[in-house]
Formats: structure tokens, sequence, C-alpha cells
């Protein structure tokens, strides 16, 4: 379409926000331009990002997700996001099979869907693939540590991700652990996510030079009772998110690694709840949680790239 008019419906996964697009009726549309005009939450619709829903480029998939951060950058994958994705499709009548094949950056995933009391969907549960635990494949680069190896309760000074004592309070673990679901994560234990000052150590975290690919960081209580785990996410692109289903996925794996979780695991998100399963250290992990339409619009993107440019020249003018 040569018109800047986009039609789009905002739908979340236990918070985890994005706007979704019919990707067949933009087929030229510039998707990271349009996730970053979009993503502004009091200027703009407000999201974690973009995700366009896409014609298959193989046969054995039913639908392609493309995902966009709030800043641009493309993910892999995002495992609240697919779920809606599939919301999306069926819905629309776009693909109706049931497991639904996905193409993402991760490959084919299936998700299995549920229809709620109206028709709609709005449940599923998803085939996330099996974690990724060599050290080089996360991708990370940790002096010392072998390609092939597992990162798991490495030794951490945890000043190198922010001033000294602000891990203090949420009495943050000295180790970390590295698990990849297709996209980089890296798990820290505490005893209280909530007073972890992740608007100032998420940055830090995301871009340390030991993660090349940037890395997407989970701060976890685990526990009291076995099975569970709280946990806060600064996503990679995104910032503070409600909600991270691959990140629970890889809360999940990392639980089970350090003895610290089981391998059904009840997620509780800021957002909502999740849950994980997985069966064998070779095995995929299982997620499940809901996918929740909140409204369709349309967008002039030109008028809205013009607004933001307007306001960040008025905003840094009254800063000067």
């Amino acid at each position: 379409m040569a018109t800047s008019l986009l039609r789009f419906t905002k739908m979340h996964g236990i918070g985890n926000d994005y706007v979704y697009v019919d990707g067949a009726q933009y087929a030229e549309l510039d998707f990271a331009r349009a996730a970053r005009l979009v993503s502004d939450r009091h200027l703009a619709v407000g999201s974690d990002g973009l995700i366009a829903v896409c014609p298959p480029t193989r046969g054995d998939a039913d639908a392609r997700m493309r995902m966009f951060n709030a800043d641009g950058s493309e993910g892999e994958m995002c495992g609240n996001g697919i779920r809606c994705v599939a919301k999306f499709a069926v819905d629309r009548g776009i693909a109706l099979a049931n497991p639904l094949r996905i193409e993402t950056g991760r490959g084919v995933l299936e998700v299995v869907w549920e229809r709620g009391p109206d028709g709609r969907v709005a449940r599923a549960s998803v085939t996330m693939g099996a974690p990724i635990l060599g050290h080089a494949r996360i991708p990370a680069r940790i002096d010392g540590v072998a390609p092939e190896a597992r990162v798991v309760g490495h030794a951490v000074d945890l000043a190198r991700f922010g001033p000294v004592g602000w891990w203090e309070a949420a009495k943050v673990e000295p180790h970390l652990t590295l698990v990849s679901m297709g996209n980089p994560h890296v798990v820290f234990a505490c005893e209280d996510p909530w007073k972890v000052p992740l608007e100032l150590v998420g940055p830090r975290i995301e871009r340390d030079a030991w993660f090349p690919a940037r890395i997407n960081a989970h701060f976890v209580r685990f526990g009291p009772r076995a099975g569970e785990a709280t946990m806060r996410t600064w996503e990679r692109g995104s910032g503070i998110t409600l909600a991270c289903g691959t990140g629970a996925s890889a809360v999940c794996v990392a639980g089970v690694l350090l003895g610290r979780g089981a391998r059904t695991l009840e997620a509780q998100l800021p957002g909502g709840p999740l849950r994980l399963e997985w069966p064998a250290d070779d095995a995929s992990v299982r997620m499940t949680g809901s996918a929740t339409e909140v409204f369709e619009g349309e967008v002039d993107l030109d008028a809205l790239a013009g607004a933001l440019v307007a306001h960040e020249c008025k905003h840094g003018a009254a800063h000067a």
C-alpha cells in the first residue's frame, strides 16, 4: 500500500502488548520505522513493538511472524506475541489449522489454540523449542568460558552492571545463568525482584560487552513453593515490559539447571501468570497463557512522524 494509513490491531499477552498488522496487506511497509512510530506510549498507539502477521515463506508453515521491538530492531521471537499471532490469524480466517504452525526467527513453532465463550481465540499453548545453552550460541563472550560450555550459576561482580550496591535491597545473588530460546536471556536469582532498580541496570546489562547481540535480563525469586517463581524483565529493545514469554521459558530452564525450580513452573509476571513445562533436558519448552485483543484502529504514519519530530524539537528546545 502506498498510503501512509496503517490499519492495526492492538493485542497483548498478559500485558506484553504489540501493534499487529496484516503483513499481506502491507508488503512494502518499513516495519522497523512503523514500530518506532506506533510504540510511543504518550504520543502514539503505545506498545512494546510491532508484529506483522505475514504469508509464510516455508511450505510447512501456516503463517509467518515478524517481530519488531519498540526501537525498531527485529527480534527472533516473542512468546507472548506468538499466542496473539495465532489469535489474529484464526479470528480473521487467515489460517485455521490447530495446531497452527507459525514461522519465526526460531524456526516453525506449533501453537495449539482454544476458543473462548465468544468463539474467538482466548488462550494458546506454544511449543517453544529446546533451549540453547552453549556459551557461544547464546551468543555470549565471557572471558575464560569455552564456546560450548553452559553458563549456569556463573559468578559475577554485580558492580559490572551499575553503581556499587544496586543489588543490596533486592538481595540479588552474585551469579548469572544464560539461556537462549532463539533469543538471548540472562537470569539473576534474587529475593525481591521489585526492589531491583531495573530502569538503571537493565540498559547496562542489555548492552554489556559480554552480549554481542544484546540480551534480555530477568530477575527472579524462585518459590516460595516448589514450581513457583516471580520475575521482572528488562526486554532487549523495549525496556521494562509486563511480560516476556521467551524469558519465562528461559527462567523455567534456568531454575531446573540451578536446582531451584521445577520442570513444571507457574511463573508470575507483572502482567499475569504463565505456565511453563520442560519435561526433559533435550525436550522443547511448552508455554501456555492468554491472548487478548484490545482494539482496532488506523493511524497515519507520516502525520505521526511529523508530530513526533515536532514534539522532540520543542522538548529539546525547552531543555536546551
